[in-house]
């Protein structure tokens, strides 16, 4: 019997180091000049933070969590065939995407700062406001040079580029509508209404299908990129932010703003499966690339939590720094990376 009991011990011992190794641990804290308000991994071991208006500034890390670039986001416009202005410009970095062959990095700015922009967008404008239209930098992610710009909306906030590289979508926060930009010829081919406050895109996997979280709304809206038509999944939830894409593209996840949850959708019949809780404002998310785990980050909360993506139940929440408010994975270290507004990045290991 004691044998029996001494083996039972080991067992339950065995089991609960397993457990725990299966936790997420703090891996590593970068600090620095920064204030990010995304990171995001190129899938290559480079990962670009935007630092938006804070520090007017791109910082690229590897793998070693070493700072490999600065990238100032000032430009001369003329300089890339824009006439009317002089002198140098400032963006203020928000969001990236990256090609999918990952040669380059398209970076989002919330607005143009320097001669002839006068009217910066705000995160209450509308159409009306007529503000200040912004651009997206095209960056070579082998030298780090601003290679291009393509001038966009009114407070471009998420980008993304479809797995065909052939688009680059960008919704424009105040102007309610999107930019579809050729990323051969780095050119807005179609700019598409969508509603109040678009935000996250999501693209399926045959890049003919796009997902908007639009978030003056209760909607995702879904853009057919061959024909640019557009219609709506309607009463997901308020305030719908930032969307994922299950791998197989069977399901989509969103944040909603409004109410402080996350959904799952199931796409197939268009209906919220399951809402859940994980923190005070969920704002950003990342799905493990096997699409098991989704991380989420919760901004009032300082926290970010790991949720089994199938049943939604949380498994794990940890502390972060002030703001936790931008997330990515890397799939090779099995690491997850989180963006925190206050002034700094940290790496967990799961």
């Amino acid at each position: 019997m004691k044998k029996k009991i001494l083996s039972l011990l080991l067992i339950l011992f065995a089991c609960s180091a397993l457990l725990a190794s299966e936790e997420m641990t703090l891996k590593k804290t970068i600090w620095g000049n920064i204030s990010p308000k995304s990171v995001v991994h190129s899938g290559d071991g480079l990962f670009f933070a935007q630092n938006m208006m804070y520090r007017n500034t791109i910082t690229v890390y590897n793998r070693n969590f070493e700072l490999v670039k600065t990238i100032s986001d000032e430009i001369k416009l003329s300089d890339y065939g824009v006439e009317g202005y002089t002198g140098t410009h400032k963006g203020s970095p928000v969001e990236v995407a990256f090609s999918h062959d990952g040669r380059y990095a398209w970076v989002s700015n919330y607005r143009m700062s320097g001669s002839g922009f006068n009217n910066p967008g705000n995160d209450r404008g509308t159409p009306e406001g007529e503000f200040d239209q912004s651009y997206v930098y095209k960056i070579n992610t082998e030298t780090f040079d601003i290679e291009n710009i393509v001038e966009v909306g009114a407070v471009p906030k998420y980008v993304a580029v479809s797995p065909d590289n052939k688009y680059v979508l960008v919704t424009n926060w105040c102007d309610y509508n999107m930019s579809v930009i050729d990323a051969e010829s780095d050119e807005v081919v179609e700019t598409i209404y969508l509603g109040r406050f678009p935000r996250g895109i999501e693209i399926s996997q045959d890049s003919k299908t796009a997902y908007v979280a639009v978030m003056g709304s209760y909607n995702i809206a879904v853009v057919n990129l061959e024909d640019f038509s557009v219609r709506y999944m309607t009463g997901i939830g308020r305030s719908p932010r930032h969307l994922c894409l299950a791998p197989d593209g069977r399901y989509l996840y969103a944040t909603l703003n409004g109410e402080a949850k996350v959904a799952k959708i199931d796409l197939e019949t268009e209906t919220v499966l399951r809402k859940i809780e994980t923190g005070d404002a969920p704002r950003s998310m990342v799905l493990s690339d096997d699409g098991k785990f989704l991380y989420v980050v919760n901004y009032f909360s300082d926290t970010m939590s790991k949720v089994d993506a199938e049943t939604m139940e949380v498994l794990q929440t940890v502390e972060t720094n002030e703001r936790p408010i931008g997330i990515t994975y890397d799939k090779k270290n099995n690491q997850v990376w989180v963006a925190c507004y206050r002034g700094s990045i940290m790496i967990f290991q799961d």
